[in-house]
C-alpha cells in the first residue's frame, strides 16, 4: 500500500500536507492515545495535540521509509509513555509531600467495563501498547513493531502474555456471560 502523503510532499507545501494528516489522523490519534491512557479523554487530547506538535516540528525527518501514519504513531506513542512517566513522577511526589490519607474501603459497581479497565491496568505497559495496537486498533504485528521499534517476536511474546493475563484476570466474566 502506497503512502498517499509521501507521494503529495512533492506536489503539495509542508503546510497543506501536514493540515491534511491532521485532518484524517486525529480521531485515530485521540482514541489510541485515549486506549493507551486510560479513560482520561482530556488527557487523551492533549496528548495527541502534543504529539501532532512534535510531528510538526519534526516533519523534515519524515524521510519516507514507513508510511506518515506509522512515523505519527511513533512519536504519539513515546508521548503517551512520557506522559505516563510525568503521572508517576507526580503521584510520588505527592506522596512525599502530602500527608498519608487513610484508605477506607468503598463498596464500587462491578460493571463489565470496569473490570476489563481495571484488567487492562495490570498489564505491563509493554503488553499494554501490543494488545491496543493490535486488538483496539488493529494493526498488523509488522505495523505494530514499526510503531513501537521492537521486533515482531517481541510483540508476539508481550501479546501472548498479555491474552494470557487477560484471560485469567476476566475468567469468571466469561461463566457470567455464558449463564
Amino acid at each position: 500500500m502506497s503512502d498517499g502523503y509521501k507521494q503529495a510532499l512533492s506536489s503539495k507545501s509542508k503546510t497543506q500536507l501536514f493540515g491534511d494528516f491532521v485532518r484524517d489522523y486525529r480521531r485515530s490519534a485521540v482514541r489510541l492515545a485515549w486506549r493507551l491512557l486510560g479513560p482520561h479523554r482530556a488527557a487523551a487530547e492533549d496528548v495527541a495535540q502534543h504529539a501532532f506538535a512534535k510531528a510538526w516540528r519534526h516533519i523534515d525527518r519524515y524521510r519516507g521509509e514507513a508510511q506518515l501514519k506509522t512515523w505519527f504513531h511513533r512519536i504519539l506513542v513515546n508521548q503517551v509513555r512520557s506522559h505516563l512517566r510525568w503521572i508517576s513522577v507526580r503521584e510520588r511526589a505527592r506522596f512525599f509531600i502530602a500527608k498519608p490519607k487513610v484508605a477506607h474501603p468503598v463498596e464500587q459497581d462491578h460493571a463489565m467495563g470496569d473490570r476489563i479497565e481495571a484488567a487492562l491496568k495490570e498489564l505491563t505497559q509493554s503488553q499494554r501498547e501490543v494488545f491496543t495496537l493490535v486488538y483496539l486498533e488493529g494493526m498488523t504485528i509488522p505495523e505494530a513493531a514499526a510503531t513501537l521499534r521492537k521486533a515482531p517476536g517481541t510483540l508476539k511474546s508481550h501479546l501472548f502474555r498479555a491474552v494470557k493475563k487477560l484471560r485469567a484476570e476476566l475468567a469468571d466474566l466469561e461463566k457470567e456471560l455464558s449463564t
